[in-house]
């Protein structure tokens, strides 16, 4: 009986093969997953679906220029042909100063355990359990008129890395989810809301009855909604978009966006860019993180970092590349697919909690905007410019009076931190995560 080989063996082999061809220096990876879900509307089966893939990335380097080639064939022949791609490429490409393996002295040589794959497989019947529960809990709730389906999924990935500096290292992820979509309402007048959860183990999921609870009473509030007045108020972000916050400063501080000056942080670094008392961390090794590693698409260890402490921006988020070109060292953000070489983001992000409750916020309010959901892209990352569509909830003299919709809230992401407050309602849940936030001082544009 055949076996598949090692991954770190293969990549080993394949970057020896690379630098015997030509190559000064080169790194490999390989994902190898496999994925189970199913899905159900109405009470009824959508489909199973089981997936399994490997796919091998290889990257080379000829002076100061590099190539990177991905495949899905681990066959000697398509190697080989990965290989005279590269190079061949590599051979074409434009120099670059400042591309490179990472210092060899920076690769990880500890590697904790971070408890990130469940051994356990779920089955089929197991997974559409899980839907039908999520389902059957959305459609009870009163006012549910249709669903747009449930689903419940299971995935797993081994992740292997190797250089030809001698960094050589994998680990295996897991997930399990859950979801609803359900709509309330009739004819023109309906709306539509849901629920998700994801985690590593599947003993840490949510309840499937408590998503599609939360999923229909969602949609429920949100029938006959409302137009509103314009002008500038204080605008609370739901919990569930406030991490769009989040993702929007580590844009802003991306290593590339920096060097380039295509940020609207770019000459921040150093200052008080949200209010005192304000922490967001990136924590690489937070145990079952959903983004969690001990060591960066480069082979980079890892560590927690406040990326704002006390309201003041401490660092950007590096990889080696976009470090060499600021004449800054990495910070272990690199993050890399098969088929284009590493970039830096971030792990899991939190912003860290307030004093007050979200219904404090909400009550000192004589009129605002409860955000709960966002449409649209508009964001200009180099002015921080931020208009999004939204629709939620009105707010009058500090209560939640009625639903809101076909709204637009804007501002600039520079002063929305510099004005935001968070509430003490943080719950780990994803891997960018934030409380509900108030921001003073937003344009609110409706009627």
């Amino acid at each position: 009986m055949s076996h598949s080989p090692d991954p770190l063996d293969l990549l080993d082999d394949l970057i020896s093969r690379a630098r015997a061809a030509g190559a000064d220096a080169a790194d490999g990876v390989m994902f190898e997953s496999a994925s189970l879900s199913v899905s159900q509307r109405l009470g009824e089966s959508e489909g199973i679906e089981r997936a399994e893939s490997q796919d091998v990335g290889l990257r080379v380097f000829r002076g100061k220029r590099q190539a990177m080639v991905s495949s899905t064939d681990i066959g000697e022949g398509a190697l080989s042909e990965l290989i005279e791609r590269a190079l061949a490429m590599a051979a074409a490409a434009p120099e670059d100063p400042y591309c490179g393996l990472a210092d060899a002295g920076r690769y990880a040589t500890e590697f904790p355990e971070l408890e990130l794959c469940d051994d356990d497989e779920p089955t089929p019947e197991t997974l559409t359990l899980r839907a039908a529960a999520a389902e059957d809990a959305a459609r009870a709730v009163p006012g549910i008129s249709n669903s747009e389906g449930a689903g419940a999924s299971w995935g797993s990935t081994k992740i292997s890395l190797v250089t030809s500096a001698g960094f050589a290292a994998g680990y295996a992820v897991s997930s399990h989810s859950v979801s609803a979509s359900v709509i309330a309402g009739e004819g023109a007048a309906m709306e539509r809301d849901y629920d998700y959860a994801t985690a590593r183990f599947a003993a840490d999921l949510d309840d499937p009855e408590t998503i599609g609870r939360n999923a229909g009473m969602r949609a429920v509030r949100r029938l006959n909604p409302k137009k509103a007045s314009s002008g500038q108020m204080p605008v609370v972000y739901d919990w569930r978009i406030a991490s769009g916050l989040l993702s929007n400063l580590a844009g802003a501080i991306s290593g590339p966006a920096v060097a380039r000056g295509t940020s609207f942080l770019k000459d921040r670094l150093g200052e008080a860019v949200f209010a005192p008392g304000i922490v967001i961390t990136d924590d690489p090794r937070r145990l079952r993180g959903l983004r969690s590693k001990a060591y960066d698409g480069e082979g980079v260890a890892t560590s927690a970092r406040n990326i704002i402490d006390d309201g003041v921006l401490t660092t950007w988020l590096l990889d080696s590349r976009s470090a060499r070109q600021l004449g800054l060292e990495t910070t272990g953000h690199a993050s890399r697919g098969t088929s284009s070489p590493p970039s830096p983001g971030p792990t899991n992000l939190t912003l860290g909690p307030g004093a007050a409750s979200p219904e404090a916020l909400i009550g000192a309010i004589e009129q605002g905007f409860l955000v709960t959901e966002l449409i649209g892209m508009g964001v200009n990352p180099l002015t921080g410019d931020y208009s999004r569509g939204a629709s939620g909830f009105w707010i009058e003299q500090g209560e939640i009076t009625h639903p809101v919709s076909e709204m637009t809230v804007a501002g600039n992401l520079a002063d929305m931190f510099a004005h935001l407050t968070p509430a003490d309602d943080l719950v780990i849940r994803r891997g960018i995560d934030a409380p509900t936030v108030r921001i003073d001082g937003m344009t609110v544009a409706g009627a």
